[in-house]
């Protein structure tokens, strides 16, 4: 049976430990609002550069026949996964939820996969399955900017027009609300052409001409296709933060307070007993 002053000990650490996971969500609640409006601004872009892209991707193009690398299509000997995680913890089961969703992708490839790694977190899993890694991202911050990620976007582009990768997945949380984070994997190359209708296909007249067109929005569209995919892993991490820190410190006073009541029985019982040992004193003295 512990003591008095053991429990009172723990009730301190308890009350410390909820001024700190307090303080983490109020943190969090912060980056989180940042987070989702770098989140919901982008989006609109991505989607729409998505649509222009694999639109144009189904026209027919008259030239010399030639594909850019980011389009072309080959038998799938050598698959590449850019995992993105956060570098820190304590975000609830959202590591464990993007874990699960890369291992099942994993476990479903019969080809041999190469990853690249944005996040100490997504090292730590791929570390323990023995996956190979071909580069290792950290540090962005919470509010990286497009040039931040470049470097990434720039290996991604590399890495898939070598033919180190036949086909190229992104893996991250996307965000949905403060309470909901969908761990997803997109494929991301080749970019593959919209299914239109017969009379959606028309022939266009590009300004200065295709292949310049093309080798433009290509890799801008990469770039922000995986720009994007970072925003929304720093806004799902943010909201699991918040909400599992919040939680945290809810369990804490709950628990304060147990400890608390059985601190008073603790004490009522000792008074009892001592009111015994004195009223058993008095009789035997009076006896």
């Amino acid at each position: 049976m512990p003591s008095v002053r053991d429990i009172r000990r723990r009730i301190r650490s308890v009350e410390n430990t909820g001024k700190v996971t307090n303080a983490m969500s109020l943190v969090a609640a912060s980056k989180m609002r940042r987070a989702q409006l770098a989140v919901t601004q982008g989006r609109p872009y991505a989607e729409k550069m998505l649509q222009v892209i694999t639109n144009l991707a189904a026209q027919p193009i008259n030239d010399s026949g030639s594909v850019h690398p980011l389009l072309q299509s080959r038998q799938v000997n050598k698959v590449g996964l850019l995992l993105i995680e956060p570098d820190r913890g304590l975000a609830g089961g959202l590591h464990s939820a993007i874990n699960s969703s890369v291992g099942r992708f994993m476990g479903s490839i019969e080809s041999s996969v190469s990853t690249i790694c944005v996040g100490r977190k997504g090292r730590e899993f791929l570390d323990r399955t023995g996956s190979h890694i071909v580069e290792f991202f950290t540090d962005l911050g919470d509010r990286p900017a497009l040039a931040d990620t470049e470097e990434i976007s720039s290996l991604v582009i590399e890495e898939y027009s070598n033919g180190n990768m036949d086909e190229l997945y992104v893996a991250y949380a996307k965000f949905e609300s403060t309470m909901s984070q969908k761990p997803v994997v997109e494929k991301l190359l080749p970019v593959e052409p919209a299914q239109l209708n017969p009379s959606a296909l028309a022939g266009y007249t590009y300004e200065p001409d295709p292949a310049t067109l093309i080798d433009t929005l290509l890799p801008r569209f990469v770039r922000v296709q995986v720009y994007q995919a970072i925003l929304e892993s720093i806004a799902s991490e943010q909201s699991a933060r918040m909400v599992a820190m919040r939680s945290a410190t809810d369990n804490a006073k709950s628990l304060g307070e147990e400890l608390t009541l059985t601190m008073n029985k603790l004490r009522q019982d000792s008074i009892t007993n001592e009111l015994l040992d004195l009223v058993g004193g008095q009789m035997a003295l009076e006896g």
